[in-house]
């Protein structure tokens, strides 16, 4: 669910193994440097080339309350601190290097919440068949006639060099399309290969102290709420998704930079403006939005609840779960604790 919905995707869904699905590992890869895959910043580019919408996207990422943070404190008077995080669910070595202040938050706590506890691609690839009916037709339709016949032909050509047969590509709803696009060749590699997301490195950090972990939820209810979309918005989505088919290591670069920047605000306009620019109107992504960002929301607090009531959590979840009115630091503060941001 990526390309203009990767943005969202990949600082919202614990998705680090769903962006792995292929059959073939080598499919399409080109080696670049070790640490990451390349890409320029399409943002950054917007100021010379676009500078009207550049500065409309940064001012409204500016207006997002809670956006220009990643971790945060969060405090009740007779509780020991707990901590909130935001991550991105990439292996980049530059988002993986886990900051001092992070790495103490994480150190004193006495549990830490991931979105999942597990996201290898052994657990991906089994929550994909226990949900095998929600990502095909069942009921005679196909891909092929949803689509213009340019639009299916960049659908085969695509999943095919992700080491997915052209020829089955008919039978797929577009979210699972969206996700067999969701990272660049290079990216899906990297996954396969056995680099870890920043989340699989929190993990890492917490096994090594001996603090237990918990996930909020499985891979199989994330993969359910991908395929609870309505179909339509599947549909405007990967049209979107299509439209920036060849900008995929610069749409990941650029989101490595707005989350070293601290600047997840952007992400979301950077997003809707794509989106824009691909035909697809904003409206196309309320019901993505409602169901992957805001209602799992209120599901992540619900279950983290138990565990900020005692003190000493370290929950950290995709960054855009963070910001907003409907984002988890304003649940918190809701909630009466003071939630004040750290770096």
């Amino acid at each position: 669910m990526k390309r203009t919905v990767l943005l969202a995707l990949l600082v919202a869904l614990g998705g680090g193994a769903l962006a792995g699905i292929t059959s073939d590992p080598n499919a399409g890869y080109v080696p670049s440097e070790p640490s990451r895959c390349g890409g320029v910043n399409l943002l950054t580019n917007l100021a010379s080339s676009d500078p009207v919408l550049h500065g409309r996207i940064l001012a409204a990422a500016l207006t997002l309350e809670n956006g220009q943070a990643l971790l945060w404190k969060v405090e009740r008077e007779g509780l020991s601190p707990s901590y909130l995080f935001g991550t991105v669910h990439l292996t980049d070595s530059r988002v993986r290097e886990i900051s001092l202040k992070t790495r103490a938050a994480l150190r004193s706590a006495k549990a830490v919440l991931l979105e999942t506890s597990d996201i290898s691609p052994e657990t991906t690839a089994a929550a994909l068949v226990s949900a095998a009916r929600t990502a095909v037709y069942t009921d005679g339709r196909t891909l092929d006639r949803l689509l213009t016949k340019e639009e299916f032909r960049k659908v085969q050509e695509t999943i095919d060099r992700a080491g997915v047969p052209a020829a089955s590509a008919r039978i797929y709803r577009p979210w699972m399309i969206s996700m067999m696009l969701s990272a660049s060749n290079c990216e899906r590699r990297r996954i396969r290969e056995g680099e870890p997301v920043l989340d699989m490195a929190l993990a890492q950090e917490a096994r090594i102290h001996g603090i237990p972990i918990t996930g909020l939820e499985t891979a199989e209810e994330q993969i359910r709420t991908l395929a609870s979309v309505p179909e339509d918005q599947q549909l405007g989505m990967l049209r979107a998704n299509l439209a920036l088919i060849d900008e995929t290591d610069n749409l990941m670069e650029t989101m490595v930079q707005l989350y070293l920047e601290r600047r997840i605000g952007a992400v979301w306009e950077l997003q809707m403006a794509l989106a824009e620019t691909a035909g697809v109107p904003p409206s196309a992504f309320d019901a993505f939005r409602q169901a992957v960002i805001v209602d799992r929301n209120i599901k992540m607090y619900e279950t983290s609840r138990s565990y900020f009531e005692t003190g000493g959590t370290f929950m950290a979840v995709g960054a855009l779960h963070l910001p907003g009115e409907d984002g988890l630091v304003a649940l918190l503060r809701n909630a009466g604790y003071t939630v004040t941001p750290v770096e």
